[in-house]
């Protein structure tokens, strides 16, 4: 006990104690258990999904402020500084708004069946374009798209010091609705070349479509966004927006300047001058500058192609949608932590701890038999137990404390031992004394002494005489005398 477990190894392999040598040698191999479970065992994030209900506050239904073109302006002020999309937008996808579940720390993905509008810019290039200068720096710029709609602007390029200039203007093709607010629209952009300092301008016609549909929004609930939109089929619920009076037209976003009404008209201006200028501004930070995008063949189509969309998508939350507060059924997928067991290292330490424990039970039946006959008063490596063991063999007489330790291997050496089948005491085993050569008159004292006998040489008592210490009693008994039964009996 007091060497430890791998001192114990090597002393039991010298004295060749074979169970003890074993026992060690299973303990010693349990060590390497930690380790190897600490390789084998990893924390892993897991899915884990459970069925969540939420409140809705947005439903599809017309706005009825939105002749005052809030959430246009709005929504081209996130267009200037180049935003990301706001909660629940998506690709062109805006959703009915639900309130997120009020618990810190929770995260993953809550997917609600609700309902969302699409919108469809049906950006394109313009089939012919044509720029023809006028007197006094003027400029009129006209277009035809594929489908025969006709967009002109005239602007004067000297009021701008960089010599740039863009712009929006609405598109009367046949078939389009009367309301400016509905029609097709153009965006135009004009620059001068920076290799020839010639005037160059591009056009991108656009038709603004809606859609509503039964969608599967999917939000991260840890940054409150939504990360998909999966459309599920038709809305059928009666609604104004795909009913009377919208009958599913889409806004343009861009309203006639010359409104009564000072501020509306003055909103109107700022939306469309917001959204042509963050498209221009866009292009101008391309790779290769604003002449790089203007040398693309769909340089502005492209660009034009995400701003619109997403300046609809946004102003479709706050024109589209109605306050609500239904319940909806949705799914909350979290990330939660499990303990996770690679299965080859799994088994291997499964099947060695098998192992270990069946040579432990071997060992343990083994080790009994062994311990069968020994008596402990006290725990091993005590000194009570010392004091047990020893307090009857005779070694207080044999041994003095002023014995050095040449002395002390004069004594001892030679000297095999066992213990007293009665007292528990080790003593001096006899046979082996005396097969090892003993019978000199120091080793014979030290003989009697161990065995507990009173044998006296120079009184010339019976050898076989016997004696009244416990030690010698326990000799006979392991002699197949014992000491309450007469010889011959």
């Amino acid at each position: 006990i007091a060497l430890g477990t791998f001192f114990t190894l090597f002393r039991a392999l010298k004295y060749k104690h074979r169970i003890v040598f074993f026992s060690a040698l299973t303990a010693a191999t349990t060590y390497i258990f930690q380790p190897l479970a600490g390789a084998i065992f990893q924390l892993r994030q897991i899915d884990r999904s459970e069925d969540w209900s939420v409140t809705s506050s947005r439903a599809i239904g017309l706005a009825p402020d939105v002749s005052q073109l809030n959430g246009f302006l709005a929504a081209a002020g996130v267009l200037a500084h180049n935003l990301s999309d706001p909660p629940f937008v998506k690709n062109g996808w805006a959703t009915a708004e639900f309130v997120f579940p009020q618990y810190p720390g929770l995260n993953g993905t809550l997917a609600v069946n609700t309902t969302g509008i699409q919108t469809d810019t049906a950006c394109r290039t313009p089939r012919a374009s044509d720029l023809v200068p006028q007197p006094e720096n003027l400029f009129n710029y006209t277009a035809t798209s594929v489908d025969g709609c006709i967009g002109s602007a005239s602007f004067n390029a000297s009021v701008s010091d960089s010599n740039t200039q863009y712009g929006v203007v609405p598109v009367s093709c046949a078939g389009a609705s009367p309301n400016i607010t509905f029609q097709p629209v153009m965006f135009w952009y004009f620059h001068l070349r920076t290799d020839n300092n010639l005037p160059e301008a591009k056009a991108v016609f656009c038709t603004p479509a809606i859609k509503a549909s039964n969608v599967e929004a999917s939000v991260d609930l840890e940054k409150k966004t939504m990360s998909a939109c999966v459309q599920k089929g038709d809305l059928s619920k009666p609604n104004n927006v795909t009913g009377p009076p919208l009958n599913g037209r889409a806004y343009n976003g861009y309203i006639i300047r010359n409104n009564p009404d000072r501020f509306i008209a003055a909103r109107a201006t700022a939306v469309a001058a917001g959204v042509s200028g963050a498209i221009f501004r866009l292009a101008s930070q391309q790779s290769g500058g604003l002449q790089a995008t203007f040398d693309l063949p769909n340089g502005f189509l492209d660009l034009t192609t995400q701003v619109y969309t997403q300046h609809l998508a946004i102003t479709a939350k706050s024109v589209y949608f109605l306050p609500d507060g239904s319940q909806l059924n949705g799914r909350l997928t979290s990330s939660v932590p499990r303990l996770w067991i690679d299965p080859l290292p799994g088994h291997a330490l499964a099947i060695l701890i098998f192992m270990v424990g069946f040579v432990g039970v071997v060992i343990h039946i083994l080790g009994r038999r062994a311990r069968r006959n020994l008596i402990l008063c006290a725990p091993p490596g005590s000194i009570a137990a010392v004091m047990a063991l020893t307090s009857r063999s005779g070694f207080g007489e044999l041994l003095l404390p002023y014995d050095d330790e040449k002395t002390l291997e004069k004594k001892l050496s030679g000297l095999t031992y066992k213990m007293d089948r009665r007292t528990g005491a080790i003593v001096a085993d006899e046979k082996g004394f005396y097969e090892f050569g003993g019978g000199s008159m120091g080793r014979d004292d030290a003989m009697m002494s161990l065995m507990g006998q009173t044998h006296d040489r120079v009184s010339g008592k019976d050898e076989g005489s016997y004696s009244d210490s416990s030690s010698h009693l326990a000799h006979q008994l392991a002699a197949g005398y014992p000491p309450w039964v007469a010889r011959g009996a």
